[in-house]
């Protein structure tokens, strides 16, 4: 069956739509990283103030993360202080504290120099929090991040199963190192 020419002109507009569809459609599938988002939290048996006084020292987190082989900040706990963190896996990070808040027992900080042998990691944000939880207390740690390579086709060891594997495993390994620390502290 054929069409009849008078039909075309009407369907052009159409096929015009379809096509653009379909282009939006293969950039989309063509895009740099997306931003991801890592959520862990502990309940550690002790009041939220013996926790904030282990954990809310920025410069402190050798003292109690297990991966950390050493920390050195400079500055304090003030808000544009920076710190080196470096790793016994190897790497070093970079990191500057954007807020400090010790009535709400929160800091934040991001990463200000990439280093992807410590992590797989291009960029990262994170907040660390201790609030209340019965007698004791939770700590929550929150970060997001965008994978080691932001091209479109990352190397399997930059991708964001890369970067999520990476980040889960530091801030479990720091939130468990922490709890020990501040339980050990608190039952001796």
């Amino acid at each position: 069956m054929r069409m009849p020419l008078a039909l075309v002109p009407a369907l052009v507009p159409a096929l015009a739509a379809g096509l653009a569809v379909v282009g939006l459609a293969g950039a989309a599938l063509a895009h740099g990283p997306t931003p991801q988002k890592i959520d862990q939290s502990i309940v550690i048996a002790a009041p939220p103030e013996a926790v904030w006084t282990v954990v809310g020292d920025f410069g402190g987190i050798g003292r109690w993360h297990p991966d950390v082989a050493k920390a050195e900040a400079s500055g304090g706990n003030v808000e544009g202080t920076t710190r080196r963190v470096t790793l016994k896996a190897g790497g070093t990070l970079v990191e500057g504290l954007d807020e400090w808040l010790a009535d709400g027992r929160t800091y934040s900080y991001r990463m200000s120099d990439p280093d992807l042998k410590a992590l797989p990691v291009s960029s990262y944000s994170a907040t660390l929090t201790v609030t209340p939880d019965g007698t004791g207390s939770k700590v929550s740690w929150i970060g997001r991040f965008y994978r080691g390579d932001t091209g479109n086709e990352p190397p399997e060891n930059l991708s964001d199963e890369a970067g999520r594997a990476a980040m889960n495993r530091y801030f479990a390994d720091g939130l468990k190192g922490l709890k020990a620390a501040v339980e050990g502290r608190t039952t001796h």
